[in-house]
C-alpha cells in the first residue's frame, strides 16, 4: 500500500463534501498538472491518502482512500487527463496545519514540505504515521482499516 496527500480548496471541494459522497466517492477531476497526473496514474484501488484544505486552512483534515484507479477525467476536453476516484473514511481529531507540518523535524523532507503547490502528492509511510499522530488517529487504524 503507498500513501498520498490531495490538495483541494475547501470552497470548491471540502473534506465534508467528500464526506457527503459517501460509499461511491467522487472523481478527484480538474487536475491538470503533469507530475500530479502522474502520480495518480500510479495509485492503486485500497491506497490511502490524506485531504488536505489548501489556501483556507491550510490542514490535513482527514484520510481517504482510491476506490478506482486512474481512468479519463470526465471533465478533461483533450483526453489527455486521468483522475482516480477517492472516498473519506475517517477525520482527523485535530487537523495538522502546514506549519505544524514544517516545525516538524522529522517532516523536513515531505513533498508538502517542499513543493506546497503540488494538488497530488506521494506520503512516506513514516510521515503518514506521524501526521495521523499529530492528529490524534491511530496510525495504524489510518493507515490499514
Amino acid at each position: 500500500m503507498r500513501y498520498w496527500l490531495f490538495k483541494s480548496e475547501p470552497f470548491k471541494w471540502s473534506f465534508d463534501h467528500q464526506k457527503k459522497a459517501g460509499a461511491k466517492g467522487q472523481e478527484w477531476d480538474g487536475v491538470r498538472n503533469y507530475q500530479a497526473r502522474n502520480f495518480m496514474r500510479e495509485m492503486k484501488n485500497g491506497d490511502r491518502g490524506f485531504f488536505y484544505h489548501s489556501n483556507e486552512g491550510k490542514a490535513v483534515v482527514g484520510i481517504v482512500e482510491i476506490i478506482a484507479e486512474a481512468h479519463p477525467d470526465s471533465t478533461a476536453k483533450d483526453g489527455k487527463w486521468e483522475c482516480v476516484d477517492i472516498t473519506a473514511l475517517m477525520d482527523l481529531p485535530q487537523p495538522v496545519t502546514l506549519d505544524a507540518v514544517k516545525a516538524e523535524p522529522k517532516l523536513k523532507d515531505m513533498v508538502l514540505v517542499n513543493n506546497s503547490r503540488l494538488s497530488v502528492q506521494p506520503v512516506e509511510p513514516s510521515e503518514f504515521r506521524l501526521i495521523c499522530e499529530m492528529g490524534g488517529l491511530d496510525p495504524d487504524t489510518a493507515m490499514t482499516g
